[in-house]
């Protein structure tokens, strides 16, 4: 089954979303680079390369329903904040963001009856819950440390040590949780 020219639409916004979300990461991680915060920049463009990732994995069920690829201009990612945690509350309200964007994604898919698209969407609405999770468990954790630059570089060093592929600072969804908490 084909996809509906609305649903090709809604899914190349989503792709349009999470190359921007790339970019916010991108931003965020060069930013604390320079802010000598290597282990907060590496989990940063860890990040972002999942959000690449993801682009990837809708742009190739667009293709394979017979969609039709429309890549659109991004936006340019907003001036990091100006501490960690202002950085990490950003995060937080674009991962948010992109959640919200994958339940309307989800409802319309329903409302078209377009089952093909809910396997997908589910594992997306999944990805979504794992990264407010994590993000909000890193956020958390700043807030305690406050301005105890001994407790910022531990857990700079403790995010510096994300593995490439996984949603938290240490590996896959389930070291996510344990190494940001």
């Amino acid at each position: 089954m084909q996809l509906s020219e609305p649903l090709t639409r809604a899914y190349n916004a989503q792709v349009k979303l999470e190359f921007e979300s790339s970019f916010v990461y991108l931003q965020m991680g060069a930013d604390l680079e320079l802010r000598s915060l290597p282990g907060f920049s590496r989990w940063m463009r860890l990040q972002a390369a999942e959000e690449h990732g993801h682009a990837m994995k809708f742009i190739d069920f667009v293709l394979s329903r017979g969609g039709r690829l429309e890549l659109q201009a991004l936006e340019k990612p907003a001036p990091t904040p100006g501490t960690v945690v202002e950085v990490f509350e950003a995060a937080l309200r674009h991962e948010q963001r992109v959640t919200k964007a994958i339940h309307d994604l989800y409802a319309q898919a329903l409302e078209e009856r377009d089952f093909a698209s809910l396997p997908l969407l589910q594992w997306f609405v999944n990805e979504q819950t794992e990264e407010e999770a994590t993000v909000s468990q890193i956020l958390e954790r700043l807030r305690m440390v406050g301005e105890d630059r001994t407790g910022l570089l531990f857990l700079d060093r403790e995010l510096g040590q994300r593995q490439a592929g996984g949603g938290g600072a240490a590996g896959d969804g389930g070291e996510a949780a344990e190494a940001a908490g």
